[in-house]
């Protein structure tokens, strides 16, 4: 039986640099042992968009990426902050962002 230890994002940036959503996706995938097949489905994309997701290639809207982050149990804040963070780093502007759950 093997319990999972669920990593914040700093962690994972202080390990691997910069995260972008592909990454952090693909690094899931990989930790699981699935290939793009079977993650693809579980997350219900196509093979190819996730593929296209995972190489940096296309952008997770915030809402996308908030479902994607049920399906595979981690807190949507984290998805949703790369989904953002993603966005401005493909816009060129140098900004930071961080998430606060409004009240």
């Amino acid at each position: 039986m093997t319990t999972k230890r669920w990593y914040g994002l700093k962690d994972l940036e202080n390990k691997f640099g910069s995260m972008t959503i592909g990454l952090f996706l693909r690094a899931f995938r990989e930790s699981e042992e699935l290939s793009q097949v079977a993650y693809s489905k579980k997350l219900r994309l196509s093979r190819a968009n996730l593929c296209d997701i995972e190489k940096g290639r296309k952008l997770v809207s915030p809402s996308r990426a908030a479902k994607m982050a049920k399906v595979l149990g981690v807190p949507p804040e984290v998805l949703i902050q790369l989904a953002i963070q993603d966005e401005l780093r493909m816009a060129h502007l140098n900004y930071r962002v961080e998430l606060k759950k409004a009240f």
